[in-house]
């Protein structure tokens, strides 16, 4: 009899533990995604957004660079306009809707990767297909096991028009494959989409 009261006490303090968890990293990943203007102003758009997306645990590849940039304390120094961002993998970042402003100016975006992204929604990929010079830049784009992606957001991608490649997997949050891929590959013929959308 003892045992069935404690037990629920201990269960009550590890669901009040992990709620408090949940909380303070949510409050962290939000915070890593604030938008410093004057930090952009101060060290151009490129090496504000690297800062921001390896802060959030992306990586980043610059133009004429092979290596990808995953260490926020050993970012490139050097001239500024040296280190253009070509490609972003934000594979399990924490990168949010809140932080997308950092890509407003980026000019030299080739190709991105979102994957088991938590953060990333709807809402996200439609601010990115707003950004002019990510409509002119991007090429190759990757959505995979982003479960809070819909048919909406993926449908938005129609504004990319520059995009040559797109590959989609894992996405639960897709209702109307067909439809949705359909629309897509009408909206972007010169587009290879490859989905695995089961």
């Amino acid at each position: 009899m003892l045992f069935s009261r404690t037990r629920p006490l201990s269960v009550v303090r590890i669901v009040q533990t992990q709620v408090i968890q949940r909380s303070f990293w949510g409050w962290l990943n939000a915070v890593f995604n604030k938008v410093d203007h004057d930090r952009i102003k101060t060290v151009g758009p490129d090496r504000a957004a690297s800062e921001w997306l390896l802060r959030c645990g992306a990586s980043v590849r610059y133009k004429g660079f092979d290596k990808w940039q995953k260490d926020y304390n050993h970012l490139p120094t050097g001239p500024l306009e040296k280190f253009k961002i070509e490609a972003i993998d934000a594979t399990e970042s924490c990168i949010m809707f809140n932080g997308f402003d950092y890509l407003d100016h980026l000019e030299h975006v080739e190709e991105i990767k979102f994957e088991r992204c938590i953060y990333i929604q709807d809402e996200c990929l439609e601010r990115l297909c707003r950004i002019e010079n990510l409509q002119k830049s991007l090429h190759r784009l990757k959505i995979i096991s982003c479960g809070n992606v819909t048919d909406r957001g993926i449908i938005s991608l129609y504004h990319l028009k520059n995009l040559s490649y797109l590959f989609l997997s894992d996405l639960p949050g897709i209702e109307e494959k067909e439809q949705t891929l359909q629309v897509l590959q009408k909206a972007l013929p010169a587009c290879e989409v490859q989905a695995d959308l089961q």
